[in-house]
C-alpha cells in the first residue's frame, strides 16, 4: 500500500528539534494517565511502569526496523491476577507471569513464521474474546466500588462525592472535550479528581512536599532485588490471558494499516510485531513493570494530528524513561486518593467489558445457537464469580480458567448443531 497523501509528517519522515519534542511530550502525555492507572490498581511503582514502557518502546521500533509508529503500555487485560498474585506471591510471582506471556509472544511469533497466521482465528474466535474480555472488565467492579466508597472499611462521603465527580468529568471530557485534549480524558479527569481530593483534606502534601525530586526507580530484578522460586501457579495465572491481548494486538495493528496506509502484516510482518511486544513484556518482567501493550491513546493521537512519524515515538519513549526519575512525580501519583482511582475505574473497566460486547457485535455471534451460549456462558459465571482452580499452593484465578476452558469448549463443541 502507498502512504497516505494527507499526512503531515509521514512514518519516516524527522520532524525538526523543537518540533519534536513537542510532538513527543504530546504522545507521552496520552499515555500518561492509562499507563501510571495500572501500577496503581497493582500495588507497583508508577516510575517503573514509566521506564518499562518506555523502554518497551524502543524495543518494539528497533525489532520492527522503525517501520511502525506504535506505543507500549501498561495492559489493562492482567490487572485481575496482577492484583491477586500481588497480595499471595508478591511481584517476583508477577514477574514470572508477565516474562512468560512474552515468552507466549515469541512462540506465536515463530509458529506464524512457519506456518501462518489462520489458527490464531480458529483458536480465537469472537465468541472466546469478546466474553473474556467482558470478564476483564467486570472481575474488578467490586474493587472500583470498595475504593469509590471505603475509607478503611468505612462509608465515607467525601469519597464518594471525589469518586462520582472524577467519573462525572471523565465522561464529559471524553464525550465534549475535542482535539489533543480529547485523547487525554483520563489524565484531565484524574488531575480534577486529585485537585478536589486536595481541596477535601484527603491528600498528606507534607508527604509529596518532603520526597526528593530525583531518585532511581525501584527496580525489582530477579536474582538482584529478591531470590527466585519459580511460581508454576503464578504463571498459569497471567499467560493465557496473552492470547486474549494478542487479538488486541492484530486489531491495532489493523488501525494502523488503515491509518499508515501501508500493510504492516506483511511488512514488517506479524512475527516481528508479535516477536518487539513479547521482547517489550519480557524486559518488563525482569525489571519490575507490568506486561505492556500497544496503546490506543497514541494511535488516535496520530489519527487526529496526521503525524505519523516514528521519531516522534522514539521521543515520547525517551521522555517516559527520563520522567520515570523524577521521584516527586511517583510520590504524588502514590498519593493519589482511592475515591480518584475508583471513580476512573468505574469507566475504565466498564470501557473494556463494552469492548467486549461490541467484538461479539461486530461478528454476529448469535446467541440463539447453543454453541455460542455455552461457551459464552461458562465464561462469563465462571471468570467474574470468583472461582477457583488450585494447582499446589496457588489457586488459578477465575479469569484464567474462563479462558482455558473458552478455548477448550471452542475447539470441542461441533460446529453444527
Amino acid at each position: 500500500m502507498d502512504k497516505k497523501q494527507d499526512v503531515i509528517l509521514d512514518v519516516n519522515d524527522k520532524p525538526g528539534f523543537w518540533l519534536w519534542i513537542g510532538l513527543s511530550l504530546q504522545h507521552m502525555f496520552s499515555m500518561f494517565g492509562s499507563t501510571v492507572i495500572v501500577p496503581l490498581l497493582v500495588g507497583l511503582s508508577p516510575s517503573i511502569a514509566l521506564f518499562t514502557s518506555g523502554v518497551g518502546t524502543l524495543i518494539h521500533i528497533l525489532v520492527t526496523q522503525k517501520k511502525i509508529p506504535a506505543y507500549m503500555g501498561s495492559s489493562f487485560a492482567f490487572i485481575v491476577p496482577m492484583k491477586y498474585l500481588m497480595q499471595v506471591t508478591g511481584y517476583p510471582g508477577i514477574a514470572q507471569g508477565v516474562i512468560a506471556v512474552g515468552v507466549i509472544y515469541l512462540i506465536v511469533a515463530l509458529l506464524i513464521s512457519m506456518i501462518g497466521s489462520d489458527w490464531i482465528d480458529n483458536l480465537l474466535p469472537a465468541v472466546v474474546v469478546g466474553p473474556v474480555v467482558i470478564v476483564i472488565g467486570l472481575s474488578l467492579a467490586g474493587s472500583a466500588a470498595n475504593d469509590a466508597m471505603l475509607n478503611n472499611g468505612n462509608y465515607d462521603y467525601k469519597y464518594v462525592i471525589v469518586s462520582l465527580v472524577t467519573l462525572l468529568l471523565a465522561i464529559f471530557f471524553n464525550m465534549y472535550v475535542k482535539g489533543f485534549l480529547g485523547f487525554m480524558p483520563i489524565l484531565l479527569a484524574i488531575i480534577c479528581g486529585y485537585v478536589l481530593s486536595i481541596a477535601m483534606g484527603l491528600v498528606n502534601l507534607s508527604t509529596i512536599a518532603n520526597a526528593p525530586w530525583f531518585a532511581m526507580p525501584k527496580f525489582e530484578i530477579p536474582f538482584v532485588s529478591y531470590n527466585v522460586k519459580f511460581e508454576w501457579g503464578a504463571i498459569i495465572a497471567i499467560a493465557p490471558i496473552a492470547f486474549v491481548t494478542i487479538t488486541e494486538h492484530l486489531g491495532h495493528l489493523m488501525v494502523l494499516d488503515e491509518l499508515t496506509g501501508r500493510n504492516y502484516f506483511k511488512n514488517p510482518g506479524l512475527n516481528r510485531t508479535l516477536t518487539g511486544d513479547g521482547l517489550a513484556s519480557v524486559f518488563a518482567g525482569l525489571f519490575g513493570g507490568p506486561a505492556v501493550t500497544s496503546y490506543g491513546e497514541n494511535i488516535g493521537v496520530m489519527a487526529i494530528t496526521k503525524i505519523h512519524s516514528v521519531y516522534v515515538l522514539i521521543g515520547a519513549a525517551i521522555f517516559a524513561v527520563l520522567f520515570s526519575f523524577i521521584n516527586k512525580l511517583n510520590v504524588l501519583i502514590m498519593q493519589m486518593p482511592l475515591p480518584v482511582i475508583g471513580g476512573i475505574s468505574f469507566l475504565l473497566f466498564g470501557t473494556i467489558a463494552s469492548s467486549g460486547i461490541k467484538i461479539m457485535i461486530e461478528n454476529q455471534i448469535d446467541l440463539a445457537k447453543k454453541r455460542n451460549l455455552m461457551i459464552i456462558s461458562t465464561i462469563l459465571v465462571i471468570g467474574v464469580g470468583g472461582f477457583m482452580l488450585k494447582i499446589g499452593t496457588l489457586p488459578l484465578n477465575g479469569l484464567a480458567v474462563s479462558v482455558i476452558l473458552g478455548v477448550i469448549l471452542n475447539l470441542v463443541l461441533p460446529k453444527n448443531e
